[in-house]
């Protein structure tokens, strides 16, 4: 995906190297932080049966571990090449290949094009995304069930760090695509769209969140 003005190049951020790097980690140490809390929540929810679509899926950490443990199937999309690379790699390894799909582009752009599941996951991709509305629009209408994800908090000290290290990003011609939008816009917005909050931990940093759909 080209970079421009406003569309950073996730293949170049996120590249080979990087993708490598996190993958050997987690074969290390398996989930941890947010992906680990994030599995575990949705664990508890109910998991097994369930279609799983996990959005900026990384090396596959979170839709892999949903397939280990009881989901039916996986559709992973992702805006980093390398990144979907390992994920698929992940999956194959585990002996999950015929039950995954993977798509490589902008989620946004893609949703009126993936089907529904009845989980969808967002580990530490809102902070990633500019238009953050467009993105939990997406999200929400594309689940039937659960919509899990984890942000960073809205803290003051963390928006003026975020915001430096954007200028200087600015400054040697790089769009960083790290944010800290509006936690409670956010909320807001999936409970407009028909979902009640099932589980929250809020973090020095991170926070992450588990809404199902109210029927």
């Amino acid at each position: 995906m080209p970079a421009s003005c406003c569309r950073p190049d996730y293949d170049a951020l996120f590249d080979d190297r990087a993708a490598r790097r996190e993958l050997a980690a987690y074969r290390r140490k398996g989930p941890t932080g947010t992906s680990k809390r994030l599995i575990q929540a949705i664990g508890d929810a109910g998991i097994e049966g369930a279609t799983v679509l996990d959005v900026g899926g990384g090396v596959g950490v979170v839709g892999v571990e949903l397939l280990d443990a009881g989901a039916l199937a996986l559709t992973d999309v992702d805006a980093s090449g390398p990144y979907l690379a390992a994920a698929r790699s992940e999956a194959q390894r585990r002996g999950f290949g015929s039950r995954a799909t993977f798509l490589h582009g902008d989620f946004v752009e893609l949703a009126s094009s993936v089907k529904p599941a009845d989980v969808v996951t967002l580990d530490r991709v809102v902070c990633c995304y500019d238009d953050w509305r467009a993105l939990i629009d997406a999200a929400v209408s594309r689940s039937r069930r659960l919509i899990a994800l984890a942000y960073p908090a809205d803290r003051w000290w963390l928006r003026i760090g975020v915001g430096a290290i954007r200028s200087a990003g600015r400054l040697f011609g790089r769009a960083l695509p790290f944010h800290v939008h509006p936690e409670r816009s956010i909320d807001e917005r999936i409970r407009e769209a028909g979902f009640a909050v099932v589980y929250r931990r809020r973090g020095l940093t991170w926070q992450t969140a588990v809404y199902e759909r109210i029927p």
